[in-house]
């Protein structure tokens, strides 16, 4: 039977004036077309400048083979606002002590340039290495060449941390300076599963399951670090870096209720109790940090972090109760988790959305209103994009696009549009669906 001429009408009305959902508004481009990377994994902002910013791949693989991979590199991508958008290789990692790694989660894995950068010539970078055979992770610091155009020194290597690092995967590797001038970076628990290195609970046992914050500067009235077979020292015994004398855990003698030697304390921890926070960010609008933490078999989770926080892993897997002999949740539901000095994620999704998380950024570009004022992030193994946004104290969103192997996110520093690389080498962008 043909419906009514009236019934018609009424139906476009309301398809009319239904909202529509972000997804019907988002859609995802090449970001630059005709330029593409090897293994990119970061997203970098280029301090004081515009119409530039960075891309960390992760490594290259080695063309004699046998699994090797050559030292990671950093490009540029310069020349934005010209049109003609093009990328230049400003760094590759050469390591020189042990053998670098990039199988896996390792690789290089993180870059953070000085917000002085043009005056101290400062960038600081996260990879994996081998030394005597073991895994470990190390931040480093390295300078700008003198030489024109902008290029940096792979001989001016000074290593701040080495951790030795248990299994090849929960590597962190992300670090950015915060709106404070100081370097945070991430450390994940070790690796393997289910904690199995048992070192979310502590801030004692080395750099792990944790976002730190440390003084590359060495500001007045900081402090030196503990002693630690992680922190290199100079010829006078001092680290390379100094502890913010505000940090959370500097005066520390407990830790989850047990007992703790100041003395051992990594008082360079920020934020704790999470399993590999694998991207954070800050909203450069509020200075707020958001980071995914991935999940282990059953909840992915973004969270805000804040100084002093802990989030929970392992006895805490997003909003519930993390039971190691039945991880997988075969035998009984997981429990929602009780109120507790944990600090609750914002949101989490579960396996039907995807499994492992790729925390991304806030989306304050005008380009696209559904998304404005949105945290944006992605799911590396589902593909999808998600959009959260706050209302009444309460976050709540949409799938918004999908992609695969999203890896990082950052932001085109001429317009503020999302920007995302995949580690199929392509760099993408959000915009408005035509």
């Amino acid at each position: 039977m043909q419906p009514s001429t009236l019934s018609t009408i009424l139906l476009a009305a309301v398809l009319a004036t239904a909202p529509l959902r972000a997804a019907d508004l988002v859609a995802v481009e090449q970001a630059y077309p005709g330029i593409s990377f090897s293994l990119p994994v970061a997203i970098t902002p280029f301090p004081g400048r515009t119409d530039a910013f960075f891309v960390v791949e992760k490594g290259d693989p080695d063309p004699a083979g046998k699994g090797s991979f050559l030292g990671g590199k950093i490009q540029l991508v310069e020349g934005l606002k010209s049109g003609q958008p093009t990328k230049r290789a400003v760094f590759q990692l050469q390591v020189k002590e042990g053998k670098f790694e990039a199988g896996g989660e390792c690789g290089l894995l993180g870059l953070a340039v000085h917000p002085n950068v043009e005056k101290n010539g400062q960038v600081f970078v996260y990879y994996s290495l081998k030394i005597n055979g073991k895994l470990h992770q190390r931040v480093s610091r390295f300078l700008v060449s003198k030489e024109k155009p902008f290029k940096i020194d792979a001989d001016s290597e000074q290593p701040l941390l080495t951790q030795a690092d248990p299994a090849s995967n929960h590597n962190g590797g992300d670090l950015h300076f915060g709106p404070d001038g100081y370097l945070y970076f991430s450390c994940g628990d070790g690796g393997a599963g289910g904690d199995a290195f048992n070192t979310a609970g502590f801030i004692n046992k080395g750099f792990h399951a944790a976002v730190y914050r440390i003084d590359v500067d060495k500001r007045p009235g900081n402090l030196a670090p503990n002693p630690h077979a992680s922190v290199p020292v100079d010829a006078k015994g001092e680290a390379f870096y100094a502890v913010p004398a505000d940090n959370p855990f500097v005066k520390a003698t407990t830790h989850r209720g047990q007992p703790l030697d100041p003395k051992s304390v990594r008082t360079e921890t920020w934020a704790t109790g999470l399993r590999n926070a694998w991207r954070f960010s800050f909203d450069p609008k509020t200075g707020a940090c958001f980071t995914g933490d991935v999940g282990q078999n059953l909840y992915e989770e973004i969270d805000i972090l804040t100084a002093g926080g802990d989030y929970g892993w392992s006895e805490i897997e997003g909003n519930h109760v993390y039971n190691k002999k039945d991880a997988s949740a075969k035998q009984a539901p997981a429990k929602l988790a009780p109120a507790s000095a944990y600090v609750a994620p914002i949101y989490e999704y579960d396996r039907k959305v995807g499994s492992s998380v790729t925390g991304g950024v806030f989306c304050r570009s005008e380009r696209i209103p559904a998304i404005r004022d949105a945290y944006v992030f992605g799911d590396y193994a589902s593909g999808r994009l998600l959009a959260i946004k706050e209302q009444d104290g309460k976050w709540t969103g949409e799938v918004i696009a999908k992609d695969m192997t999203i890896a990082g996110f950052g932001h085109d520093p001429v317009n503020g549009d999302v920007l995302f690389v995949t580690l199929s080498g392509q760099l993408k962008r959000l915009a408005p669906k035509k």
